[in-house]
């Protein structure tokens, strides 16, 4: 498998050109705060000094995972396949939010444990109906991890769009993704761990001990692709493999919650530079997210005590990427609006 080459957005003279649109808006300077951040990060991304949010996507990929078998869920597993036929049926938040801010999305069979059939608006990327407990082997094989990634890329490079959000499903998949993040930050693993679709406390403590155990099992894992597959699922995996491709193609990277960001890391880890192309789109209630926030230096834009998944945080947070590129292409500078004075 080759893994996409992903190069910084940092470009010293574009830099100065775009700081200088910015400041010459009729504000005072740095007045539109986290907005001009986004502005010029955009314009880079693009590399332009007009950057435009033409057919944002949303890509959710569900999958289930062989961990829920060690009782790490309040829901079973059948809530994944019930919940992949809600987006169909346009009745999930993420479907409400998406349509009100027209962007597409897309839903993908990574790995759902449960035979769809043909259906319009589904599509099937299926590795197989879930991955093994990891709790007693790896998640995935080596090949299927790789299979999971290219799925991915493939997805994002038949879509042409400027933005691309990240979202999941998968009854399980905050389990694996609080592995995932313990292997890679070493942040213990009870700080790792969150109530998910709804734990008691009783119910976390059993769930971060599963997790402790399994690392134990699969203590000389230590390779990031290695880690992916020894306790991710096949919606983190190819979740990882599209936004490989999206960076690559430099596009603007939207960023969900807990399970999108372990997949974000494991990115992070192939290919450094990424973390340029991402907005993170707002820090999750589940336990352990504003941690890999910090571990990856993120800013996120929004703090709602989400903890849904989904994508909604990346659907919640378009507006405000909008308005970046609106003040940009629309607000009139000083010389159009005859002010002669710039405002301290």
């Amino acid at each position: 498998m080759h893994i996409p080459v992903i190069n910084s957005i940092y470009d010293v003279s574009l830099s100065k050109l775009l700081d200088t649109a910015i400041n010459n808006k009729t504000k005072p300077l740095g007045s539109l705060g986290a907005l001009e951040s986004l502005a010029r990060q955009i314009g880079l991304i693009q590399r332009t000094e007009h950057p435009q949010l033409t057919k944002p996507a949303i890509l959710v990929f569900a999958g289930d995972h062989g961990i829920v078998a060690e009782n790490i869920s309040a829901y079973p597993q059948s809530v994944t396949w019930q919940m992949v036929e809600n987006f169909l049926a346009q009745g999930a938040a993420i479907n409400v939010f998406a349509r009100q801010n027209q962007c597409a999305l897309h839903i993908i069979d990574a790995g759902v444990n449960h035979d769809f059939g043909p259906r319009k608006g589904l599509i099937h990327r299926k590795i197989a109906p879930g991955t093994r407990n990891f709790a007693q082997e790896a998640a995935m094989t080596p090949a299927e991890c790789s299979r999971a990634m290219e799925h991915g890329m493939a997805l994002v490079s038949a879509i042409e769009a400027k933005v691309i959000g990240f979202g999941e499903m998968g009854i399980g998949n905050t389990t694996a993704a609080a592995a995932i993040m313990h292997k890679l930050t070493g942040i213990p693993v009870a700080n790792c761990v969150g109530a998910g679709t709804g734990l008691s406390t009783e119910g976390m403590l059993h769930k971060q001990r599963v997790i402790e155990r399994a690392v134990a099992h699969h203590s000389s894992v230590t390779d990031p692709l290695d880690v992916l597959s020894t306790f991710g699922g096949f919606e983190i995996a190819m979740m990882v493999g599209a936004m490989l491709r999206a960076a690559e193609r430099r596009m603007v990277l939207l960023i969900d919650g807990f399970i999108v960001t372990s997949a974000l890391m494991i990115a992070a880890r192939l290919q450094p530079a990424i973390l340029d192309y991402c907005v993170f789109c707002h820090c999750s209630d589940e336990n352990g997210h504003r941690q890999m926030l910090d571990h990856l230096g993120a800013r996120p834009l929004l703090q709602l005590n989400l903890r849904l998944g989904e994508g909604t945080g990346c659907a919640l947070a378009l507006p405000l990427l909008q308005a970046a590129v609106n003040f940009m292409a629309e607000m009139a500078t000083f010389e159009s609006a005859q002010v002669h004075e710039k405002m301290e």
